[in-house]
């Protein structure tokens, strides 16, 4: 059986291609250091949020120099607390869970993006250094006022900081 030299080049480029495109994907899925959804923020009750130490006042504390442990809430159409209010040169912890369905957290602009699921606590820690605002979306759909369930974080200089409170 007598191959074609054209015959040959397209399987050969045909091979690489197909090598290259699991590469990508695999360097995707493991090599970029992204994580997915986990249980290593917790699980907590989703019917019963007001009665849970963590979840049933959402705000911001102070846990450390210079670290925030942020709790929210996302609930259909809207995330408790809004407006979030952090210092600058800080290092946040969230701690987002759902009371109702599945939603999104992303904080337009940064890294943090996670899938919101009742029951679980989403665990993201990000450092704001510079004071700047951000705008808090929900990627997931949720129902039908999606489309206006929205945030801010608003990230203030250290010496404006008046609190632990959001």
């Amino acid at each position: 059986m007598n191959v074609h030299t054209y015959e040959k080049i397209w399987l050969v480029a045909s091979l690489f291609l197909i090598v290259g495109f699991i590469a990508t994907v695999v360097y995707g899925a493991a090599g970029a250091g992204i994580a997915m959804v986990d249980a290593s923020g917790g699980t907590v009750d989703s019917t019963s949020l007001s009665e849970n130490e963590r979840f049933g006042e959402p705000g911001v504390e102070r846990v450390g120099d210079g670290e925030y442990e942020v709790t929210v809430v996302a609930r259909q159409f809207m995330y408790q607390p809004d407006p979030i209010r952090v210092p600058a040169d800080s290092r946040v912890t969230f701690y987002v869970t759902s009371a109702d369905v599945i939603h999104g957290f992303q904080v337009v602009g940064t890294n943090v993006n996670t899938m919101v699921i009742p029951g679980q606590v989403a665990k993201i820690t990000v450092d704001f250094d510079e004071p700047a605002e951000y705008g808090i979306i929900c990627n997931e759909y949720c129902g039908q006022g999606h489309h206006d369930m929205e945030g801010k974080l608003v990230v203030v200089p250290e010496d404006e900081y008046g609190g632990d409170d959001a």
